[in-house]
């Protein structure tokens, strides 16, 4: 039997970055297992990611599965509205960087909808900097020293960054409500904003890199998988009342457009990271 072995550690995130990340990460598989695919869902955040030991990064299509990119060095993962596939199971040491909305003009010089939808490598942003970067972690020897290294980096390209605006923070925390159906409306985010109805669109996708009804409607994805590992027992229809969708149907459809999969599918995978889903490989055909 195939064994894997993991050691992941989340880091707390130093003062000075907290405005731009989320959190910081790091990650250590050592398998035998054949590699497989993992089905990535959208989370509503840009990430940094560097591989520092094991094959490239290797991403599928959600569209066309048989085609795939495969990218060496470090990367930054553009905000997506749907899953990708991913290339899952190797043996890899990685360091990374969950980036709030604005991080992406402050530290790669670009609006974060130039990034969506795909994965860029980070010499294509920062140039040299990002070989040097990738060097130094791999130079290093344990996730501390790495982690270290990492938020130097951030805190240099960071230094003269200026926070988002509040009326954007004001929406995006509300958009970002810990019980999906109490989130407010999109037009009523504008109001409070006082900005324009085109002004605050234009703002808002500037941020995150997606208009506020698609980010909102990933919003409602999240809160629903978090529903879902608290309350495992919970009906679909209770789900979807909870989670604020009109009824089933509605959540059954969006969740597989986001996922790929079905609600059932996917508690029936029970994945321990809620939002990597690791496929079964496909049975040979005949």
């Amino acid at each position: 039997m195939a064994t894997m072995h993991d050691s992941n550690r989340i880091s707390s995130v130093p003062a000075a970055l907290r405005p731009w990340v989320s959190q910081l990460w790091t990650a250590h598989t050592d398998t035998n297992a054949s590699c497989t695919r993992e089905h990535v869902l959208p989370t509503g955040q840009m990430h940094l990611v560097l591989r520092v030991a094991g094959p490239p990064l290797r991403v599928f299509d959600a569209h066309d599965p048989n085609r795939s990119d495969t990218l060496a060095g470090p990367v930054v993962g553009g905000v997506r509205e749907r899953f990708h596939a991913k290339e899952h199971g190797a043996a890899i040491v990685s360091v990374g960087a969950v980036l709030r909305p604005g991080a992406s003009l402050a530290l790669f010089g670009v609006s974060a909808a130039e990034l969506a939808g795909r994965h860029t490598p980070l010499a294509d942003l920062w140039g040299p900097d990002a070989a040097a970067l990738h060097d130094q972690m791999a130079a290093e020897h344990d996730a501390t020293t790495r982690l270290a290294c990492l938020c130097r980096f951030l805190q240099r390209r960071l230094s003269h960054a200026a926070p988002l605006p509040a009326a954007l923070r004001d929406a995006l925390d509300a958009l970002s409500h810990p019980e999906p159906a109490l989130a407010p409306r999109i037009d009523a985010l504008v109001r409070a904003s006082s900005i324009s109805h085109r002004g605050f669109i234009a703002r808002f996708r500037h941020a995150t890199g997606l208009g506020p009804k698609r980010y909102a409607r990933l919003m409602r994805l999240r809160g629903l998988l978090q529903v879902m590992a608290r309350t495992p027992g919970a009906s679909l229809a209770e789900l979807a009342l909870q989670c604020g969708y009109s009824d089933q149907a509605h959540m059954a459809r969006e969740f597989r457009d986001m996922t790929g999969l079905t609600p059932s599918g996917y508690r029936e995978i029970a994945p321990r990271h809620p939002h990597h889903v690791p496929l079964a490989p496909e049975a040979p055909s005949a």
